[in-house]
């Protein structure tokens, strides 16, 4: 497994990506046997884009509209990335790729998603249908997270346990076989999502208690595809979801990439990114708002950013495993770090990048991705 950087909740979108993402993961496809394109993005999501990819039903561009609508990803280079991985999947139907989303049902959870699970039991366990249509009402579905949060607690909590008794009702079942499988997936996904919408947005106290089930379930479902594919996945996140160790721990306890490598070993491979400056797409805040250009000038020095441009290439990858004695000592030294997320600005974090990443990647000068073209 492979980890990259991007993110819905923290994380930075640069030129980079456009077009090297396509090339770095084709080479991985058609080279090293990767098959699955893994994003921060949600499960439901993920899902609509590979039928996509497995079918050739709809159009890329408009499939980019509907799953990563008001997302950072809503942009030309997801759309290309996807006509590619589609193309491949025309030529090599024998051995396609695929697309997952591994976080949680946000920013909504369609009827259509619910309808993955209850058609599921309809067909094969009709009996235990009234009740699942029972436990999902009121939850299904969710046209908007950032609204329902703002329903009391209570509203949110009951349907919540309902989810779960949603998930035991159809892991009881004790199916056999792929649909099965992938039905309860779906329903631990809607429990997952309704779990983590019990949180206060208001109450920063709680935030490091569900940030850290967000990565578990995050590291939970990428291990789940990988066991039930088999597949070699590029994963797509934040540098503090893929880090072993997260720059702000009092937030993030324990990161996505902690919990691949306690279930993977040696198989997971975090990637980390720095860049010197340049351009990127963030927000104001954290919550709602629109992802918009910032701009930032070269990295003081003294910081990771500074010492690494220094480098005589101007853009390069470092094996931080097999780093000479002397710049393994310097990568294992803390160092402030810009790590920019969903809010601008933040002020850079000591970061030590031999205790974070196996693997470093470090562009001299990035800009924003390109919007999506009407």
């Amino acid at each position: 497994m492979a980890a990259s950087s991007a993110r819905q909740g923290h994380h930075w979108r640069c030129s980079f990506s456009r077009r090297r993402t396509q090339l770095v993961f084709r080479y991985l496809v058609e080279e090293k046997g990767f098959t699955t394109f893994a994003l921060e993005l949600s499960w439901s999501a993920g899902l609509r884009i590979d039928d996509y990819l497995q079918t050739g039903k709809g159009d890329a561009r408009e499939i980019v509209r509907e799953t990563l609508t008001h997302s950072p990803w809503e942009r030309e280079e997801f759309v290309s990335l996807i006509e590619w991985m589609r193309g491949y999947n025309s030529r090599h139907p024998d051995r396609t790729a695929h697309f997952m989303g591994d976080d949680l049902g946000a920013p909504a959870m369609s009827d259509a998603f619910f309808g993955r699970v209850t058609g599921y039991v309809q067909q094969n366990h009709p009996e235990a249908l009234p009740k699942l249509n029972e436990l999902y009402t009121g939850l299904r579905p969710i046209d908007g997270v950032f609204a329902y949060l703002r329903k009391p607690l209570a509203e949110r909590q009951q349907p919540a346990t309902k989810a779960q008794e949603a998930l035991e009702l159809v892991s009881s079942q004790k199916g056999r076989g792929e649909a099965f499988e992938w039905a309860e997936q779906n329903a631990r996904s809607i429990a997952q999502t309704a779990r983590f919408l019990t949180m206060n947005p208001d109450d920063p106290d709680s935030l490091p208690t569900f940030q850290r089930f967000r990565d578990e379930v995050m590291a939970q479902n990428v291990t789940w595809w990988q066991q039930h594919t088999g597949q070699k996945i590029l994963l797509s996140a934040h540098n503090d979801h893929v880090a072993y160790a997260a720059s702000e721990p009092e937030l993030y306890p324990k990161t996505q990439g902690s919990f691949l490598r306690d279930t993977m070993g040696k198989n997971y491979l975090p990637i980390g990114f720095t860049f010197h400056q340049g351009s990127f797409l963030s927000k104001d805040t954290a919550l709602g708002g629109d992802w918009k250009k910032f701009t930032v000038d070269a990295a003081e020095p003294g910081s990771n950013e500074h010492t690494l441009d220094q480098v005589r290439y101007r853009d390069f990858y470092l094996d931080v495993r097999t780093a000479p004695a002397a710049a393994r000592d310097w990568l294992n030294t803390a160092r402030p770090t810009l790590n920019i997320g969903t809010q601008f600005p933040v002020k850079p974090r000591d970061v030590a990048l031999a205790k974070d990443f196996d693997v470093l990647i470090h562009l001299s000068e990035v800009r924003e991705a390109d919007k999506l073209k009407p």
